[in-house]
């Protein structure tokens, strides 16, 4: 189990890092076939003054790139080494998916759903077991960055339980454009830190085998903001003001394609839209068919399915149910 001492020592898969020193530790816990080691860089800066631990993690899925580039912005930068406390940063948890441009671990299962994990189970579940062991109790604090998957483009957003307080507290100082109610998924690296007590913030942005410099933005003026509230950020570091709260989400559905063909979407990510409004074509190849796909509530547009071809049944906008008066009265954008 990972530690600090009483002579703030950090001892962690197996070596020490003292006060105001930094380390890069590889984990590594599983071969490829080839007998090739994979070793998942653990990068760790240190403050000589005591304080929090936190832990920012992405990649868990292995595609999804805009996290990755969050978490390598923050250590370029510097914003990694911390005023006081302990910072660590593991920028692709999912070094097998990564390699891959997959999903998934080579086992097939997804990591975010082995949690938290099995010493004797499948590859996925065995190296969830190992970094909820070797790792993550250390932690005070987690930012976990994600992005939609395949087409599907998410609006930067936090993701928080319903009633978790908490959480909520967080999420408006992360600030990110949305803040969304999601039920905690069984056996999420989420759901596991919510269980050990670790405060959580789950970001979405983008979507995966993408990186968009503006997902990217707000992901790391969040983590700033979160660690400026913790004491934790550097002064040389500045973030912009807070001009728009984030809009807190309730409730959602789904629109999805009444018909198979060539989507064609007038709409960015993000936009309020009215009823009724016009944000999409769906055509045939051909020049015979033109359909024309219209809000069927007002709200924000939290996810819109890029993908260049739907069918039939396709979810193609995620789509709030908030009123809008509503949604400004809670700091709506």
């Amino acid at each position: 189990m990972p530690r600090i001492d009483k002579n703030n020592v950090l001892e962690i898969l197996g070596e020490k890092v003292l006060p105001g020193k930094g380390a890069t530790i590889n984990f590594n816990m599983a071969k490829l076939y080839t007998t090739t080691s994979v070793e998942v860089p653990v990068i760790i800066e240190r403050s000589k003054k005591p304080g929090p631990v936190v832990l920012l993690t992405a990649g868990i899925h292995g595609d999804e790139i805009n996290g990755v580039e969050i978490v390598r912005q923050i250590i370029s930068k510097g914003i990694n080494k911390p005023r006081i406390g302990t910072i660590i940063c593991i920028p692709i948890v999912n070094i097998f998916g990564f390699l891959n441009m997959a999903r998934e671990f080579p086992d097939g299962r997804d990591l975010n759903r082995v949690f938290p994990g099995s010493k004797n189970g499948s590859l996925a579940s065995r190296f969830a077991y190992q970094f909820v062991k070797k790792i993550l109790p250390i932690a005070d604090f987690c930012l976990d960055f994600h992005t939609g998957g395949a087409a599907r483009f998410n609006a930067p957003q936090i993701r928080v339980k319903k009633g978790d307080e908490q959480s909520i507290k967080y999420a408006k100082i992360f600030n990110a454009p949305f803040t969304i109610h999601s039920k905690t998924i069984t056996k999420s690296y989420r759901e596991t830190c919510s269980k050990l007590g670790i405060p959580v913030l789950l970001f979405e942005g983008g979507k995966s085998l993408d990186s968009n410099k503006d997902v990217a933005k707000y992901g790391v003026e969040g983590a700033m903001r979160i660690l400026s509230h913790l004491d934790m950020l550097a002064p040389k570091f500045e973030y912009p003001d807070v001009r728009k709260e984030t809009v807190l989400i309730g409730s959602s559905s789904w629109l999805r394609a009444k018909y198979s063909g060539l989507l064609h979407v007038k709409i960015p990510c993000g936009k309020h839209v009215e009823k009724g409004e016009y944000i999409a074509t769906i055509t045939d190849p051909y020049g015979k068919f033109r359909h024309k796909i219209k809000s069927n509530s007002e709200g924000y547009v939290i996810n819109v399915n890029e993908s260049p071809i739907v069918y039939q049944g396709d979810a193609i906008f995620h789509i709030s149910m908030q009123p809008k008066t509503e949604e400004h009265e809670q700091g709506g954008a």
